[in-house]
């Protein structure tokens, strides 16, 4: 083993997070040692956010043209999953390479490491032989991966996660879709309409069930009126395959059958192995705890996914930025999660910041809910076929501010900003009453649902 190399900062996983540390603060002047196993830039360019919404893209345009009848003429529609492909293979430069990030990074000054990081110490960490000392602090920031569930018959078996979904050239007839959160829907209603016959098992009593249930029956709805067929309630008990496919005995006893299995099933820390033990942090944790400073122990920041905070880019963005700000020791506001939004891209797209009205209960808050249907509001009824969503607002009464809220439409994900902006900034409802909303907009219903607070 060779001297220990030296840097001001050691970030451990060049995913969204660490690279936007590792970037910023070598771009600040700061020597910089970024370490990554897989790819920099991490789950989101590559099989996350930017190519599934491109398959989203490609399967709404699909089911747009279908709305044609009854609106602008008829339409007859051929799917073809070639297209999608080939464009998912471009944007991740064809054999999933990263040489483009790596090249930016080295290009702001830091230096970049390919291996699988270990804590051996404070401010230590070694990839195989080779150790490294940070003098400033360490930044760990190594995402998430998928859960796969004790499922008896399920390990060995030929499985997809996300990865392999977004990375399949060919589309299955049939496929079984373990998991009815966000990332199962989403998948779900595109595979359904590229042809392929979807069964989505879940087993709370409701898809989407850690929001609104106003947003899972309109999940629901849209999943139905795309032939995927949701069996919530049901829990896998025993996974068989075959040349056939896949067969999924479930808790009621029923058997379903597919092409393939999609596990979707939620996604976990990557901390194991990382050796926390040695920086006085526990190895056993299901994520690092984090101060208003993203600060998880004396000299050692984390962001992004590890820190539980939500397993979104915007999340591990904002908490970067927290992080850069404190190891630069600039002023700037602390960590605040009051107004997490999130989007499940759905058609209509479901977008939610901040509390649902069973959080806000369970809180102690005198809630008062606002809600709205978007069929009824003037653009809905403009807009037509594909108009399904809602406007539902929770309101702290004592107070007088937005706590939460959801938009679900064809702009759901859009209408979402206002609102985060209401909550996060603490705008008093009775400013929001007073705001003229343009008309006809889909935004427009905010009014109808503050109306009915």
């Amino acid at each position: 083993m060779g001297e220990a190399q030296r840097a001001d900062v050691v970030v451990v996983g060049m995913g969204v997070g660490g690279e936007e540390v590792a970037e910023q603060l070598a771009e600040a002047g700061l020597s910089v040692i970024g370490i990554e196993h897989e790819l920099v830039g991490g789950e989101c360019p590559y099989w996350g956010c930017v190519p599934t919404k491109m398959m989203i893209r490609a399967g709404n345009a699909l089911a747009e043209a279908r709305r044609i009848p009854g609106l602008a003429g008829s339409s007859t529609v051929q799917a073809d999953w070639a297209p999608v492909a080939k464009r998912i293979r471009d944007e991740a430069t064809d054999t999933w390479d990263d040489k483009v990030a790596v090249d930016r990074f080295e290009g702001k000054g830091g230096t970049f490491v390919r291996g699988r990081a270990a804590l051996v110490g404070p401010g230590r960490v070694k990839v195989d032989e080779q150790e490294y000392t940070a003098t400033r602090g360490l930044v760990i920031a190594t995402g998430t991966s998928a859960v796969i569930p004790p499922v008896e018959g399920l390990t060995g078996t030929p499985y997809w996660t996300n990865r392999d979904a977004v990375e399949t050239e060919t589309l299955p007839a049939s496929l079984l879709v373990l998991g009815g959160g966000a990332i199962g829907v989403e998948f779900s209603q595109v595979m359904a309409r590229f042809g392929v016959q979807v069964t989505v098992l879940e087993g709370s009593d409701r898809l989407l069930s850690m929001e609104e249930p106003e947003s899972s029956e309109t999940a629901a709805a849209a999943l139905a009126r795309d032939g995927v067929k949701a069996l919530t309630g049901v829990r896998a008990r025993r996974v068989t395959h075959s040349d056939a496919g896949f067969s999924v005995e479930l808790s009621d006893g029923s058997t379903v059958s597919g092409e393939k299995l999609l596990v979707a099933t939620g996604r976990a820390a990557r901390l194991g192995g990382l050796g926390l033990e040695t920086i006085g942090l526990d190895p056993s944790a299901r994520f690092l705890a984090t101060d208003e400073r993203m600060r998880a122990a004396d000299k050692v920041w984390a962001v992004g996914d590890v820190t539980g905070n939500g397993n979104f880019t915007h999340m591990a963005v904002y908490e970067a930025r927290i992080a850069i700000r404190d190891i630069l020791g600039q002023d700037g506001p602390p960590a605040d999660y009051r107004a997490r939004p999130r989007v499940t891209f759905t058609d209509p797209e479901i977008g939610a910041v901040g509390l649902t009205e069973k959080q806000a209960r369970e809180a102690g808050i005198e809630v008062q809910v606002g809600y709205a249907s978007l069929p009824s509001s003037s653009r809905g009824w403009i807009h037509g076929p594909g108009n399904e969503g809602f406007i539902k607002l929770i309101v702290d009464g004592a107070r007088g501010v937005l706590v939460g809220a959801t938009s679900a439409g064809p702009s759901g994900g859009e209408i979402l900003g206002a609102l985060s902006v209401a909550v996060h900034a603490e705008v008093p409802v009775a400013t929001l009453k007073s705001t003229i909303w343009a008309y006809p907009t889909f935004h427009r219903a905010l009014d109808a649902a503050l109306s009915g607070l």
